[in-house]
């Protein structure tokens, strides 16, 4: 599972004109499936952001989390996190879980997050969204839980 968490100090995301999630402090975390991604990713995924130090303490340092803050998190789907961008000038989404199984885990990281973080907004699996953001600092960090290697 991958998150690309950015620091916010407001987020919003739109389809069809409306908007369907906005948030004001918080993190904007773009969510991703591989293939071979499982709920133990995706939970794995959730405690990292949620305990990922990201927001400024009275001292300026980096030693708060989106808990710690009581700021929003807004999720968004998005399998072109996966890309491999490797060669040519074109990616492929080879990597990425297949739909039903990234639809799954995203709904799954939702229902989670919605359980254990106070203000969880989203976008929509598999619409053409669009997402607006004022990154705060800027701050922006990869997250990636990487499934169990297997031994042969």
């Amino acid at each position: 599972m991958i998150g690309l968490l950015q620091r916010v100090t407001q987020a919003s995301v739109v389809v069809d004109g409306e908007t369907i999630g906005a948030i004001g402090r918080g993190l904007m975390v773009l969510v991703c499936a591989e293939k071979g991604d499982t709920e133990r990713e995706a939970d794995a995924l959730l405690a990292k952001l949620l305990g990922y130090r990201v927001f400024s303490d009275e001292a300026g340092k980096m030693n708060r989390s989106v808990a710690d803050v009581e700021g929003g998190l807004l999720l968004v789907p998005q399998f072109t996190l996966a890309a491999d961008t490797r060669s040519g000038t074109r990616p492929s989404f080879s990597p990425a879980a297949a739909p039903d199984d990234g639809r799954r885990l995203f709904e799954r990281f939702v229902r989670q997050a919605r359980e254990r973080h106070g203000k969880v907004e989203t976008g929509r699996f598999g619409a053409d969204m669009q997402v607006s953001l004022t990154n705060d600092g800027p701050v922006t960090f990869w997250l990636r839980i990487d499934p169990p290697k297997v031994l042969s």
